[in-house]
């Protein structure tokens, strides 16, 4: 299909000025032979969730149905896509376990569509719900067929106070996951899962990229004052330092009375070139995924072989 039909069809793709960005941005010896049209297609899904988890999965089914109409392998789906609450006691009372109705329901877009769904940030009611009273910000990766083949539960929470933005207690529902996920092995690439917050983390991602991960996600919903300031340098900054590409899928708009989110969900690639970025409200972009340039980058700037472990850890204590 044309890059100029993929736009007609849906405007937010802006495939070919960013298309023909990443080439000239290239480094000229690590330009690709292979063609355009055979590597594998990846959809990243923006949506402005609510409280309202029937619209919301409404919402994200047509994006996802879309993405499978265009061709993508893997489409993800931002933090927060089942439900974005209120308060804490209403987050509390739509937390649903992984093996409730919703999850259900996308097990069963993943088989419709064929294609792999990245939910990037489930309210889930984990086997420890009736000690603790709170849940997990899990990320799920369902592959084409609806089975759950990888589940990350957020490590680092968002507890802050930025002014003008107002205080954020994720830990107020929230329980911290125990370890990081292995990365798992997808018809795009090897896919190292995270959730927002964790993109602050550095170490994250170099053990995931050190683990052999070639795509990092970081599903968000980043507010309104850290987003212009930080959302697209985290993730560049990301994707040069892990040699990955950075996938961000992003809830976008006004949530309800108390909340609001930035959006710009982008793809970033290992060069930290930005080759895809949605606009401002719900919708899709597609980017295409080429592991003979990530693995060309690696090798012409070999930094994973220039890394110091045994200097690294043993300066000072954190800072309070």
């Amino acid at each position: 299909m044309p890059h100029q039909l993929l736009s007609l069809l849906c405007p937010a793709l802006r495939i070919p000025r960013l298309a023909v960005l990443c080439a000239q941005l290239r480094p000229r010896a690590m330009a690709t032979s292979t063609s355009s049209w055979e590597l594998p297609l990846v959809a990243v899904c923006q949506v402005t969730s609510t409280p309202d988890k029937q619209q919301n999965f409404k919402t994200c089914a047509e994006l996802v149905r879309e993405a499978a109409r265009l061709g993508a392998c893997l489409a993800f789906l931002p933090e927060a896509f089942d439900f974005i609450a209120r308060d804490t006691t209403e987050t509390l009372h739509l937390s649903e376990p992984l093996g409730g109705s919703l999850l259900g329901e996308y097990k069963q877009l993943a088989r419709e569509c064929g294609l792999w769904l990245s939910l990037g940030g489930f309210h889930e009611r984990g086997q420890d719900w009736e000690q603790t009273q709170k849940i997990y910000n899990c990320h799920v990766l369902l592959d084409s067929e609806g089975s759950a083949v990888a589940t990350y539960r957020k490590t680092h929470l968002c507890d802050v106070e930025i002014p003008g933005q107002g205080p954020m207690r994720e830990s107020s529902s929230t329980m911290p996951g125990p370890s990081l996920t292995p990365p798992v092995s997808t018809p795009a690439g090897k896919i190292g899962l995270a959730i927002c917050y964790d993109m602050r983390f550095p170490e994250l991602s170099l053990a995931l990229a050190q683990a052999g991960a070639e795509i990092l996600t970081y599903p968000s919903a980043f507010g309104s004052v850290t987003g212009p300031a930080h959302w697209e340098v985290l993730l560049r900054a990301r994707a040069i330092e892990a040699q990955c590409y950075v996938v961000a899928a992003a809830q976008c708009g006004r949530h309800h009375e108390k909340r609001a989110s930035y959006g710009h969900s982008m793809v970033v690639d290992p060069w930290g070139t930005v080759v895809a970025r949605c606009s401002e409200g719900p919708g899709l972009c597609l980017a295409r995924i080429d592991l003979n340039y990530l693995r060309q980058l690696r090798q012409h700037l070999p930094v994973f072989q220039h890394r110091r472990p045994d200097l690294y850890g043993g300066l000072g204590r954190p800072l309070s």
